[in-house]
């Protein structure tokens, strides 16, 4: 294997130069020509005083700007910072301006040196900066291609951000094997998405976060059906994927690789599983791929060791610190090993809630309540009540946009949970807030229950 996803962009170039690389809302550009703009793009950086272990900051595009920035950095040896395209000015300003004069360690010609950093927001709200090398890029795509088959053929549509790890990391395989990507400006024109997918030739895949997949179930099921001979693989991860989602999605795709994917931007791309030649289990997450190792701590977190782990936290020693152990990176999430070695998640550590001394996953409720005729979605969450006191509140939306009689949800919610984790508030919304990746917003609903 090379050492740097140019270095593969490079070899295809000179091998394949008019195969196409990028088709970017409907304008193709070879392997050939991306190259050239790769070399251009890194001469010009170079004019502005960019070198080797210098942060280059840039936002985020859906098209084939990005990709040339993105691959640029890499080529001079800078660390390419991509953000989020609506960062306000000032934040932007603010981070150039913090680490201005910050050199993170680079190589020449090997895989140690820092690649890119990712900003991400944890548990505690506060915005870090993930740094990856070369080495953690190249085990996430070794992870991918081993475990789910991408080739020369592979035509990925990328339809999400670009600054985080869930569509940036379906590039890298893409670059590596020589494949094809279709970039698409998010999922708001379904009509667009499958257009990208309807194509006479290629291997079609795609990454959906599950509430993209519920969108392409509620008002293109048809069309969706129509494609399942062209779609090769879809993946979904980013968050926990809802029964009904995933049987659906089973149903339309009856020839498809469908897989459920554990991956962090700390963690890289550990676990994956094809649920549509296995079982429909929504927790399920699958084996260790081939660059990586899971284990259960005693306090029922995951911990994972391998190449594809991120180097660190920019200016956070002593939170990475708090996360390594031996080797292993301890997450916040919680899960257990079956009999066969798949991984099951359980929950956020942080996100688990404590009734009358009884811990409940508020994943497991929300799960269960998905599985209810006529709900569409819900988040459950601690709440106060005067007379009940600590209690589990369930906020849920429904097919039909009505709601549902209190009594007749609590009786089903009874029927497939234990006591205790039956929600006893419930509250009945139009539409439920998501973060930008398809993440329901829990820091948004804990801070209207903190004030009422």
């Amino acid at each position: 294997m090379l050492n740097h996803l140019e270095d593969y962009i490079a070899r295809h170039a000179a091998a394949t130069p008019d195969r196409v690389a990028v088709d970017d809302h409907g304008t193709v550009y070879t392997y050939g020509q991306l190259w050239l703009m790769v070399q251009q793009e890194a001469e010009r950086l170079r004019g502005n005083g960019y070198g080797p272990g210098r942060l280059v900051f840039f936002r985020t595009s859906q098209d084939v700007h990005f990709i040339v920035t993105y691959l640029a950095v890499h080529l001079i040896q800078a660390v390419a910072a991509p953000m989020g395209k609506d960062l306000p000015e000032a934040q932007l300003t603010e981070l150039e301006a913090r680490y201005h004069d910050t050199l993170l360690p680079t190589d020449s010609g090997g895989k140690a040196g820092i690649a890119d950093v990712l900003f991400t927001t944890g548990t505690t709200g506060a915005q870090k900066g993930v740094m990856l090398s070369h080495k953690a890029l190249l085990a996430d795509v070794d992870n991918l291609i081993a475990a789910q088959g991408f080739c020369a053929d592979t035509v990925f549509v990328i339809a999400g951000p670009l600054n985080h790890i869930g569509s940036l990391s379906k590039m890298w395989p893409v670059w590596v094997v020589g494949g094809s990507l279709v970039l698409l400006d998010g999922m708001r024109d379904l009509d667009a998405f499958f257009r990208a997918l309807d194509r006479p030739v290629g291997k079609m895949a795609t990454f959906l976060v599950p509430t993209a997949i519920d969108m392409c179930l509620r008002f293109g099921r048809d069309r969706l059906s129509q494609l399942a001979r062209r779609i090769d693989f879809i993946e979904t991860g980013a968050a926990a994927i809802p029964q009904q989602c995933m049987d659906g999605l089973c149903a339309a795709l009856p020839h498809s690789r469908l897989y459920n994917t554990y991956a962090s931007t700390e963690t890289g791309i550990v676990c994956t599983y094809d649920f549509a030649h296995g079982q429909h289990d929504p927790r399920c997450l699958g084996k260790p791929m081939r660059n990586a190792e899971v284990r259960i701590m005693p306090d029922g977190r995951i911990a994972c060791r391998g190449d594809m782990l991120m180097s660190g936290y920019l200016d956070h020693d002593h939170t990475t610190e708090t996360m390594l152990d031996d080797g292993w990176l301890v997450t916040e999430d919680l899960g257990e090993l079956d009999a066969e070695g798949h991984l099951l998640f359980k929950g956020r550590r942080g996100e688990v809630i404590n009734i009358g001394g009884y811990k409940v996953s508020p994943l497991e409720v929300e799960q269960a309540a998905r599985t209810v005729q006529g709900l569409s979605d819900c988040v459950c969450l601690a709440a106060d009540s005067p007379l009940l006191g600590h209690v589990l509140k369930l906020i849920y939306t429904t097919d039909d946009g009505q709601p549902m009689a209190k009594p007749q949800l609590a009786r089903q919610l009874a029927a497939r949970l234990e006591r205790f984790k039956v929600p006893a508030l419930y509250e009945h919304v139009a539409a439920l807030h998501y973060t930008f990746n398809g993440k329901i917003d829990r820091k948004y609903y804990h801070h209207i229950t903190d004030k009422q």
